[in-house]
């Protein structure tokens, strides 16, 4: 299986203009040409891209299912996306974006998904559309933009979703949940990813793209964010988290003074402030 690349990226652009989209849904039109991120040292002349945002959200989650497919099969299950779970917090307008279930259904019972994915990926680097091509012009270093889970707040919006999960109930206990990003992490959540693993709320960030630019961060210490280069090595780290019969709402904290923490932050209003809240509170 090949990983995300700059041939994937282009492959979305050309053929989501053939099917079902205009430049101008896609790109930010410039004085000098059409661009899927504005560059460094130019402005936005007033523009968004608001539609780009679902119709990237809609291809990442297909990709990830035949990305991830060999590995659910050689399991003896099902990857499955758009998975609702009453029970888990999983509703339709709020579903596990990918899951690994035993049963080829959307509606499913916990004790039916063995690992649940939330995808936050995104077109990383920039393109310059001209002359009917698509053409690489630069890494994710030489935009504006911040993609993936290089952007704060979707990091907090998968941490916040992974609170929510982990609350609703003890059959959520048993279940791994692994944010799938493309992109690498900023500095900034280091040693907050490593205890977002340690305490058992979410297993593992993990960068589906192993050659996003020259110098950037691959691992955490802990590996509570992880890039993988070779397919062999993400199918037995997967294989191991589906297989591993453990409690992973664990944590280095007390549980008791774990679950005050979650139970705050729980009560805030949407998936940021809970996870900005439960960030907080455990650095307090």
């Amino acid at each position: 299986m090949t990983f995300w690349d700059t041939e994937i990226e282009k492959k979305y652009f050309t053929e989501a203009m053939k099917n079902f989209a205009s430049p101008e849904q896609l790109f930010y039109k410039l004085t000098d040409g059409y661009f899927a991120y504005v560059p460094k040292g130019k402005t936005t002349e007033g523009q968004t891209l608001q539609s780009r945002n679902s119709l990237i959200g809609q291809y990442t989650e297909k990709w990830s299912k035949d990305f991830f497919q060999p590995i659910a099969e050689s399991l003896g299950i099902f990857a499955v996306n758009g998975v609702v779970c009453p029970e888990l917090g999983l509703t339709t307008q709020s579903d596990a974006d990918l899951a690994f279930c035993t049963t080829n259904e959307t509606l499913q019972k916990p004790e039916n998904i063995k690992l649940l994915f939330e995808i936050k990926m995104s077109i990383v680097n920039n393109y310059k559309f001209e002359n009917d091509q698509v053409k690489f012009v630069g890494d994710y270093k030489k935009h504006k933009g911040n993609p993936s889970i290089l952007r704060s707040d979707s990091m907090l919006k998968a941490i916040g979703k992974s609170i929510n999960i982990r609350v609703s109930g003890t059959e959520s206990t048993k279940i791994p949940i692994i944010i799938l990003g493309n992109s690498p992490i900023t500095k900034n959540y280091l040693q907050k990813v490593d205890f977002l693993k340690k305490a058992g709320i979410i297993q593992s960030f993990i960068s589906l793209y192993p050659n996003p630019t020259n110098d950037f961060i691959k691992n955490s210490i802990n590996k509570g964010f992880q890039t993988f280069n070779e397919y062999q090595d993400l199918s037995n780290y997967i294989s191991e988290v589906v297989n591993s019969d453990l409690n992973f709402f664990s944590s280095m904290l007390p549980k008791r003074k774990l679950g005050q923490i979650i139970t705050v932050s729980s009560k805030e209003k949407d998936d940021i402030l809970k996870a900005t809240k439960f960030l907080s509170l455990i650095n307090d």
